[in-house]
């Protein structure tokens, strides 16, 4: 599986969010839209914030590809599920660490979508 640069895992980690196009079951993009990341170790992570129910979400799951802008780095990605419960307490943390001046009306619902965790791998 391929790994993030340090110096681009850094930056995207560090971005307050990215723009995300996930792609359509035919490999065409859909409109990017701007999407809350969080990085654990050498990791990032997405959630929909609208949980399974967001129309970016359903079609990110069922391609398991997308592309993301952040912190000046354009990658095409592999988008993997994330069932760990232990990985989805890390992910709460990051969220509420990185989020938490927005409130509870903008972090308490994504940690309700634990659900919709998805992890980001460069190709």
């Amino acid at each position: 599986m391929t790994t993030w640069r340090n110096d681009k895992l850094t930056r995207i980690g560090r971005a307050e969010e990215l723009q995300m196009a996930p792609s359509r079951r035919d490999g065409t993009p859909r409109a990017p839209l701007p999407i809350w990341v969080v990085r654990d170790g050498d990791d990032l992570y997405i959630r929909s914030f609208r949980g399974s129910s967001g129309a970016w979400c359903r079609v990110a799951r069922a391609s398991r590809e997308g592309h993301i802008r952040s912190g000046g780095v354009a990658k095409d990605l592999t988008l993997v599920e994330v069932t760990d419960p232990v990985v989805n307490d890390r992910i709460d943390t990051a969220c509420r660490t990185k989020y938490g001046r927005y409130g509870a009306r903008y972090v308490d619902p994504l940690s309700a979508s634990r659900d919709t965790t998805l992890k980001l791998i460069p190709r």
